[in-house]
């Protein structure tokens, strides 16, 4: 996602600116008598809320957490051995679960209630965060999924997605695009100005981000691989945008501007990086040195669990390198892990898993928006040296604001469906609900939600959905073409 937020004035609302061997089910099973002691809670709510008020407790309990994270650390960590980066890639599945039962269907239309909430009629761009008309690419891409999602979840008549649907891409075709290439980061959603993070009336162009570009690239393909009357629109929009410096020497190439200079530079690090790039290759671009996870990949061992990051950080390349659930996720559901290796996404999660044992915190970290300055953090596993931080993207701490994410909860149970992140979906279900939507999270340290509401994390909760629903990964159930050199074939079958 794009990494240049400016938090808008207080009281506004926030927008996103926007990674020998044990799998996540050996290493989740192996944990000390886990569903027992999952059993035993009778009450959900005691995981989030304290059962005494004093601030005292809660910062002991902070202490106790933060000092056994610094012990989960050592480096280097465990690797993944090759005869398991070299298996043939086929999408992946665990359960096919099938249809969804009537308490799933409760809870996608509370996901799908953000966008009734939040779609502008003039555009078919959606709020990246509730209320305030302020869009990204990679936002948008969610809105879209989310759209797919409630048309086939049977949220909305057909003749809704087909109208909704196509005033959108008629809106990403027509676009005041960045230099006349490429989407500017942010927009106005209602009038389509490009502007500045925060900035609604005040045009601004200020480049674009290969990540968003890439998330969208991936959903784009969706949409014109299921639905045939889309395919000309859609086609539409990838000829109106002029591709050719997304991708240089097979990396993935963002702008910013700073003090009215372009800056052009590579884009993306381990996770969104490779997931980013995939899209990017749907469409025949250039991206393997982006789609290449070894060469830079390094490991953690945290609790016990070798987690793979990226060996350009913030020190060496100017560029954070956060360990986040979010990418594999993403690539897990829409892809079957074709961008990333699944054991990579097994010990993100497993490592996420054994810290819960540890600590007694239920753990799923990704980045989003919070409802306070400064507004959206990077919860991560490691980042910059660092376990367990939660950084903004210029590298402030706030791990007071470390929350529990309500979409990486709800992924992750898709995904995976085990005790533990049966645990976390849970929590979320019973915890976050609003009437426009899911909260973003739960806070560690403060015990109470996080309520920032926005479209990515509504977004991702409903393409699980899907995912659940139809039983396989979203590009090979739409029927999606992998072009590899130019050459297309079909996303290989289960």
């Amino acid at each position: 996602m794009s990494s240049d937020f400016q938090p808008p004035p207080p009281g506004l609302s926030m927008l996103v600116a926007v990674g020998g061997v044990v799998t996540a089910v050996i290493a989740i099973a192996g944990l000390n008598s886990l569903s027992s002691r999952l059993a035993q809670n009778t009450s959900i709510s005691a995981i989030s809320t304290p059962q005494t008020s004093p601030t005292a407790n809660v910062e002991t309990q902070a202490q106790k957490v933060a000092k056994l994270d610094a012990k989960s650390v050592v480096l280097p960590g465990t690797e993944v051995p090759m005869s398991e980066l070299t298996k043939t890639k086929t999408p992946d599945i665990r359960v096919k679960v099938g249809k969804l039962d009537a308490a799933d269907m409760a809870n996608a239309r509370i996901a799908w209630s953000y966008f009734q909430h939040n779609w502008n009629d003039e555009t078919g761009l959606v709020n990246s965060a509730d209320g305030f008309s302020s869009v990204t690419m990679w936002d948008q891409a969610a809105a879209i999924a989310a759209l797919v999602s409630a048309r086939e979840l049977n949220l909305i008549p057909v003749a809704e997605f087909e109208a909704k649907m196509s005033q959108t891409l008629q809106t990403l075709a027509t676009l005041p695009l960045y230099k006349g290439e490429l989407p500017n980061k942010v927009y106005n959603a209602k009038t389509l100005i490009p502007v500045n993070y925060g900035k609604l009336d005040q045009r601004e162009e200020i480049g674009w981000s290969a990540i968003d570009l890439g998330r969208m690239a991936i959903w784009l393909k969706i949409v014109e691989a299921k639905y045939p009357q889309m395919r000309s629109p859609v086609q539409a929009v990838w000829k109106y945008w002029q591709v050719k410096r997304l991708t240089k020497n097979g990396q993935m190439y963002g702008t910013s501007v700073v003090q009215g200079q372009e800056q052009y530079h590579q884009e993306g690090r381990l996770g969104y990086e490779n997931y980013a790039a995939y899209g990017l290759q749907l469409w025949g671009l250039d991206v393997k040195q982006a789609l290449d996870y070894r060469s830079q990949t390094a490991f953690v061992n945290l609790y016990g669990q070798g987690v793979p990051y990226d060996r350009r950080d913030a020190t060496n390349s100017g560029a954070n390198n956060y360990v986040l659930s979010e990418p594999y996720i993403l690539d897990g559901i829409e892809t079957g892990f074709q961008a990333l290796p699944k054991v990579y996404a097994d010990r993100v999660l497993a490592a996420q898993a054994a810290r819960y044992q540890a600590t007694q915190e239920l753990t799923a970290l990704t980045e989003d928006n919070v409802d306070r300055l400064p507004y959206f953090v990077y919860n991560s596993l490691f980042v910059n040296g660092k376990a367990w931080a939660t950084i903004t993207d210029t590298g402030q701490q706030y791990n007071n604001l470390r929350f529990l994410s309500a979409k990486a909860a709800i992924g992750w149970h898709m995904l995976y469906n085990t005790d533990y992140t049966s645990f976390l979906s849970h929590t979320v279900f019973q915890q976050l609900k609003s009437e426009k939507g899911w909260y973003n999270g739960l806070y560690e340290s403060l015990r109470q939600p996080n309520k920032a509401l926005t479209a990515n994390n509504n977004g991702v909760i409903l393409e699980s959905f899907l995912y659940k629903q139809v039983g396989q990964p979203l590009t090979v159930w739409a029927g999606v073409k992998v072009q590899i050199r130019g050459v297309g074939a079909i996303a290989p079958e289960q």
